[in-house]
């Protein structure tokens, strides 16, 4: 048998596992998917010293790849990121459970009484970059909705994935929950994926996390329905009444926080009298922070460290300490500009004006879209789902934040009394 036959076979074997074990837990009460997250942080805080060590590995092979700042930021495990990954399936498991739960109830003109009720996936695969995280953060959601989850991330992050795998399976077992409803894909061979992406059979959802390069592949590929967690080329628009103190503060805020995620801000714009009040305060603001700005010729007079802008800058997620600046014309000019560069992710609009902001909300179709707060609350935690599965900017079943109910279906329940239909 080749290389190439065993991998597919194991990745195979590998989704089928999946499915026998998603049968189980579609059937498993809260309780014991509560023991199993509970659980789950127990072993991980046993076995911190073991996983760090893994992780460290895998920071330092990408520091010797030569991985920018940004990039080895997203893969280590320690300090807060730690922390909060432990609280996060601590938190998950206070969560109520979504199945079961009916949604709605009529009833017909015959009698016959007509339900919604919630429902598990069934086994949803996850593809994804940097971030070792995201698979404890996965696991957590899909196996308290009921799912089993097939998880491949970067190869950047191999032994921190393996590791984080391992300690949710043990846990798993420990309470007697089906250990292949967490399936880890232990190689970094591409190949992995393609074999993964047409197992139809077996996988019911693929969500890939990544850059352009990933999601395009994933979409070309996939036999099997795709919710895109796309980059986050995120805005914040300084509108004409903007408040000179609150849009420094968002907009640092939404920039300087963390800039290695996904809702942080990429592109500010600011209307013409903005640039006259609010934008040059900001500005200001931004180069004390060391961030480099690139900017519009507007944008260049007003700061003249500024670096000329070009084409390429206003579609561009930096994760990085840069910012794109451009100053337009009106509110419409910046709805078209978000329009055309954006990736249906964050924005905001700093405003003192309850038209422009109702307006902003309406004509702007991304997936998060705010007044007068930060970009950062884009997050599945900030806005009371618990921990994410990631951020959708796909329009079909789900779109933003993804919790919990994002990882369950419908199906209709009728409730009877001999009802026919003649």
């Amino acid at each position: 048998m080749s290389t190439g036959e065993a991998l597919e076979r194991e990745i195979v074997d590998l989704a089928r596992r999946a499915r026998e074990a998603a049968r189980e837990t579609a059937r498993l009460g809260r309780r014991a998917k509560d023991a199993w997250l509970l659980r789950a942080a127990e072993r991980l805080e046993a076995e911190r010293d073991a996983v760090l060590d893994a992780n460290r590995r895998d920071l330092a092979a990408a520091r010797e790849k030569g991985l920018t700042p940004p990039m080895v930021a997203r893969l280590d495990l320690d300090g807060g990121r730690w922390r909060d990954m432990i609280a996060g399936l601590r938190e998950v498991a206070a969560l109520d459970d979504p199945v079961g739960e009916v949604t709605r109830m009529w009833v017909r003109p015959n009698g016959l009484r007509v339900g919604r009720m919630r429902i598990p996936l069934g086994v949803i695969g996850i593809i994804y970059e940097s971030r070792p995280n995201v698979t404890v953060d996965a696991a957590a959601l899909c196996v308290k909705a009921g799912n089993a989850v097939v998880l491949r991330g970067g190869s950047e992050a191999i032994h921190s994935n393996v590791a984080l795998g391992a300690a949710l399976r043990a846990a798993a077992r420990d309470v007697g929950v089906p250990e292949d409803a967490i399936a880890v894909v232990p190689h970094t061979d591409r190949a992995a994926i393609d074999v993964l992406l047409r197992q139809d059979r077996y996988v019911d959802l693929i969500i890939p996390r990544g850059g352009p390069a990933l999601i395009r592949k994933v979409n070309e590929t996939s036999t099997i329905p795709v919710i895109k967690h796309d980059a986050g080329v995120c805005h914040v628009y300084l509108d004409a009444s903007a408040d000179p103190e609150m849009a420094v503060a968002i907009v640092r805020d939404s920039k300087i926080r963390q800039m290695s995620v996904c809702n942080g801000l990429e592109t500010l714009l600011a209307h013409r009298a903005a640039a006259r009040t609010a934008l040059p305060l900001v500005l200001k603001a931004l180069r004390e922070e060391g961030v480099e700005l690139r900017g519009c010729p507007e944008t260049c007079a007003l700061c003249p460290d500024a670096v000329p802008a070009g084409e390429a800058d206003w579609g561009t997620e930096y994760l990085d300490k840069i910012l794109a600046v451009r100053v337009v014309d009106d509110l419409d000019a910046a709805v078209a500009h978000i329009q055309r560069y954006g990736s249906d992710h964050t924005e905001v609009i700093v405003t003192s004006d309850y038209a422009s902001a109702q307006r902003f909300l309406r004509e702007v179709g991304s997936s998060v879209v705010g007044v007068n707060c930060s970009t950062a609350f884009s997050d599945g935690q900030r806005l009371g789902l618990g921990a994410e599965i990631g951020i959708s900017t796909s329009r079909l079943h789900a779109y933003g934040p993804m919790g919990l109910e994002s990882l369950t279906t419908q199906k209709f329940v009728l409730y009877g009394e001999g009802q026919l239909r003649e």
